[in-house]
């Protein structure tokens, strides 16, 4: 052993010797030490305690964990490719074999939700609490469970124990997909079969999932360096997945290159950008980047870790700076809209091959109906861009019912009226000016007696749009100028109000759940970190132009009450951004917000006072 380490440290080994004899000397001469005893008992009991929620995907040939008590459980998203369809067979370690179905995809995280289902009504599953990644430190022990090489004929999984060696680790694609970012690197022993296994701190708690390691190729035996997802990341995705979602993450559609300066200062420049949100707030080669999602950057594999933490369709903050032509620095914070990274599919050649689990097998999707004599065929929907429709179809209606709440509008068919007063921004000054606008929206009052009208009256001038006519021009869908179409805006959320998802012929899904910066008044510069608040959201296209809702989802009085939308006429631009504040009770029953302010980009458009909502039934 002494020959392991250089000469000149040898002398410190012999020297701890005597002190390493004392401490491993049991106590007792016939027992060992009582606090090696109790860490002992310490660790078989959380052993015993989470055990019962480890899974063991039978058809995939993989493994999973309960995460609720009604039996959703997460595993790899190639454990569930290798399933070859969308309903699968599952056991625990009570000996039992389970039906489950598929929920939600990661394709890039290499995450996938499934729902377990119970042998009778109302049975609850044992399941395992999730805990935070973010206080893993290297050094930390950690329990991995699983069905390696599929020994567990019981189901009853396989223990190992061992060290988290490192955090924040980054793992490259081959491709696009199976990107693990801000990853758990352990030595904790991982195995084929181990994947979408549970990874537990020493308090029980579910830290990651156990994805892929670095092997021994011909054997593919743990060379002793394995990767979890953490559960922080997958906490970002779970109410997309939840909502049966085919999930995306996040680019923000600029490349970064590390540029070294002097005295050992790091910058991060913008070498190459694409047409995207980052572009329309302002971002351009050769800015410096300077933080994200509020973390200042020093690396750009720190960047890819942070990156890799969210979904597509969230907006976070960045900070950039740049030099401007009087060799000025000048600093810009702005929120950002997240692109996706997805551009080919799955079935297109070069795709990466997952780590200790099974290869992937053909895409589970629409063109490949689920095994019909399963029970769990009852809860699968095959729609395109989701992994199952039917648990999408199940948070549309818990949402609406919530929305509802507040306020049933469903028989207010007819003609839709507010008269605001309020300060409009746009063209006018950082001030603004006192203006007075009347919004009319007319059921059937279109030309051809069939659609809908839209009229306003906005500081003495006249605006009028038929958003189902193929003959507006696409000035006019942007109406009033400068607002990004509130005429549109207005119609949309008419249409939420009186149809719900009827009123959304194109499209109408559950998003799950994003950030939402509601603006305070008289603040010149947004504090993102204490505007943010996390909401629902329902996704829509109709009229041509996309939509998106935001609802809040605290657990109190205002549960499923409406703070926003963003309507695009196109998507190429920026949206109408309507943000609802103050509701009261009208006449009719049910509440209305009575100020709303309108954004388009960067701007304020104009902040409005909601005197008088009327609203009609059709006789």
């Amino acid at each position: 052993m002494l020959l392991l380490f250089p000469k000149r440290l040898s002398w410190l080994w012999v020297g701890l010797l005597p002190a390493l004899f004392l401490i491993a000397r049991p106590a007792h001469g016939d027992g060992l030490d009582p606090r090696i005893l109790k860490m002992e008992e310490e660790r078989i009991k959380v052993i015993q305690a989470v055990q019962p929620s480890v899974v063991a995907v039978l058809t995939g040939g993989g493994s999973g964990v309960l995460i609720s008590e009604d039996g959703y459980a997460l595993t790899n998203f190639h454990v569930t490719e290798a399933a070859r369809g969308p309903v699968m067979k599952c056991g625990l370690p009570d000996g039992k074999v389970y039906d489950a179905v598929l929920v939600g995809l990661d394709k890039v995280g290499d995450v996938a939700l499934i729902k377990l289902l119970p042998k009778k009504p109302g049975d609850k599953f044992p399941y395992a609490k999730l805990g935070d990644s973010d206080k893993l430190q290297a050094g930390d022990w950690s329990l991995a469970m699983g069905n390696p090489f599929l020994l567990a004929n019981d189901f009853t999984p396989t223990v190992t124990y061992g060290l988290v060696s490192g955090v924040h680790r980054y793992q490259y694609p081959e491709g696009t997909l199976l990107e693990y970012t801000d990853c758990i690197q352990i030595d904790t022993s991982i195995n084929p079969g181990n994947s979408g296994g549970p990874l537990f701190n020493m308090q029980g708690e579910l830290i990651g999932i156990n994805g892929r390691g670095s092997f021994e190729k011909r054997g593919r035996v743990n060379s002793g360096v394995g990767y979890a997802i953490s559960i922080n990341q997958i906490k970002n995705f779970l109410p997309q997945l939840k909502a049966g979602m085919d999930t995306d993450h996040a680019s923000l559609g600029f490349r970064l290159e590390t540029d070294d300066e002097e005295g050992g200062l790091v910058k991060l420049l913008v070498r190459q950008i694409i047409p995207s949100d980052a572009m329309r707030r302002g971002v351009d080669v050769d800015d410096q980047l300077v933080a994200f999602a509020g973390q200042r950057l020093r690396s750009v594999n720190q960047f890819k870790n942070l990156l890799g933490l969210y979904p597509k369709g969230w907006r976070l903050p960045i900070v950039y700076r740049r030099v401007n032509e009087k060799k000025q620095t000048e600093t810009h914070e702005t929120l950002v809209r997240l692109m996706g990274v997805q551009r080919q599919e799955l079935s297109q050649p070069g795709q990466p091959q997952p780590g200790p689990g099974p290869r992937p097998g053909p895409r589970p999707g629409p063109g490949r109906p689920p095994i019909i004599d399963s029970p769990a065929s009852k809860l699968y929907k095959a729609k395109d861009g989701f992994a199952n429709y039917y648990f999408n179809e199940l948070e549309q209606k818990r949402l609406l019912e919530a929305f509802r709440k507040h306020g049933d509008f469903r028989k207010a068919t007819g003609d839709w009226a507010l008269r605001t007063t309020g300060t409009l921004y746009a063209g006018v000054g950082p001030r603004g000016k006192r203006v007075v606008a009347d919004f009319t929206i007319r059921s059937k009052g279109a030309k051809d007696r069939q659609n809908d009208l839209v009229q306003a009256i906005v500081d003495g001038l006249d605006y009028s749009l038929e958003p189902l006519s193929d003959e507006e021009k696409p000035a006019t869908r942007r109406d009033p100028p400068d607002s990004g179409g509130l005429l549109m805006a207005l119609f949309q959320y008419r249409q939420l109000l009186v149809h719900g998802e009827k009123g959304f012929v194109t499209s109408f899904s559950h998003g799950g759940v994003e950030p939402f910066y509601p603006p305070r008044e008289g603040q010149s510069k947004p504090d993102y970190a204490k505007l943010r608040v996390d909401a629902e959201v329902l996704r829509t296209r109709h009229a041509g132009v996309d939509g998106k809702w935001y609802f809040s989802k605290k657990n109190d009085e205002t549960a499923g009450q409406l703070l926003g939308f963003e309507i695009w006429i196109d998507r190429d631009e920026d949206p109408c951004e309507v943000y609802l504040f103050d509701y009261k009770d009208v006449d009719g029953g049910g509440q209305l917000p009575h100020r709303l302010e309108i954004h388009f980009g960067d701007k304020v458009y104009a902040n409005l006072i909601v005197n008088a909502w009327k609203k009609e039934e059709n006789r």
